[in-house]
């Protein structure tokens, strides 16, 4: 019924008739950020429709997208258009999407002509959404929960779309990437306070209504969001409402098999990997992916074609920094060839 987590065994029902979900975190070369990808004078089809045949080539059947809030409220059907283009050009190529409504990750959101990517910097332009200071301000949220009940209410009985995560990284970026080493180097007593005390609020009462919101429209697809960092309350929050489980991982394999198993054992329900190739920190392709093929995990690898998002940079890679022999994600080159013809074959036996 609507306003209603689904059932453990309706979720099972729904990963039985699913195949092997595969693909990536998809952002065209040609953006640095989801305002390029999506507003009118910077939307690419042509670009997007060639590297979507690429992820398509590699056995890809599912790409995780980023919306903006912000593009809905500028121009609501414009936006949902320019949405709608996108799924059909998955569709054509055998790929269905699964939408990113929220993302606490970055920096804050500026509409308009966006600034050229810091050169050397890992998503150096890539926003935030709603906005930290949105996120702190109840008074803004009646307009979020009008972007996610139409989006949800257009696109909640598409067949073309496979999954919807309400919110990437809930929690994240608090205080400016740039002001901080990575979350994961952080010494272990601000570790600590940050799991604790700094991320889990204002986050969490935001969280929980997105959850609301979206049950309050009742789509075919099932709803998550990804554990990312050890934050328990948030992590509780996350796992308990989400229809199906997800988490990102970025270290080796042994972690990924344990947190597989341990995410199993505990909420019996279909688990996808919604992030996860680092190189530099041992989560790679030959590595990672039979694992998701063995346990039959979903998985979405951070990136397809390296462009204006720089990912093939690490997180901790400094204005000017030349570019990486080891890349941190995404697979091909701007012209499709393959960073690593190994990885691309891996992804066509196992696809």
């Amino acid at each position: 019924m609507a306003g209603a987590r689904w059932t453990r065994e309706r979720a099972a029902r729904w990963g039985e008739e699913q195949p092997w979900w595969v693909g990536c975190n998809f952002t065209p070369s040609t953006a640095s950020n989801q305002f390029e990808m999506w507003q009118p004078d910077s939307f690419d089809p042509d670009t997007i429709a060639r590297e979507l045949g690429w992820a398509a080539d590699l056995g890809m059947n599912s790409v995780r997208v980023f919306l903006h809030d912000r593009l809905w409220q500028a121009d609501a059907e414009g936006f949902k258009g320019r949405v709608d283009t996108f799924l059909q050009l998955a569709h054509g190529v055998g790929i269905r999407t699964m939408p990113v409504l929220f993302d606490d990750c970055w920096f804050p959101p500026k509409p308009g002509q966006q600034p050229e990517p810091v050169p050397g910097v890992h998503n150096s332009r890539w926003a935030q959404s709603p906005g930290h200071d949105v996120v702190r301000d109840p008074s803004q949220w009646p307009r979020l929960e009008q972007y996610v009940k139409d989006m949800i209410g257009t696109f909640g009985q598409d067949p073309r779309v496979c999954i919807w995560d309400l919110y990437n990284e809930p929690g994240n970026a608090i205080l400016p990437y740039a002001a901080l080493p990575p979350y994961r180097s952080l010494p272990g007593a601000l570790a600590k306070v940050f799991r604790h005390f700094v991320l889990p609020s204002p986050t969490l009462p935001l969280l929980r209504s997105c959850f609301d919101w979206a049950r309050a429209i009742d789509p075919c697809q099932p709803l998550t969001v990804a554990v990312w960092a050890p934050i328990p309350r948030l992590n509780r929050l996350q796992l308990d409402c989400s229809d199906v489980i997800s988490f990102h991982q970025y270290m080796g394999a042994n972690a990924l098999r344990k947190k597989i198993g341990e995410l199993r054992e505990r909420y019996q329900r279909p688990i996808l990997c919604t992030e996860w190739l680092a190189r530099p920190v041992g989560s790679r392709v030959h590595s990672h992916l039979p694992i998701f093929h063995e346990e039959g995990v979903g998985c979405y690898n951070w990136g397809l074609v390296s462009g204006r998002t720089q990912t093939i940079h690490s997180w901790g890679d400094r204005p000017g920094s030349p570019a990486p022999e080891v890349w941190h994600h995404d697979l091909l080159h701007p012209d499709g060839s393959a960073f690593d013809a190994d990885e691309v074959e891996t992804f066509r036996r196992l696809c």
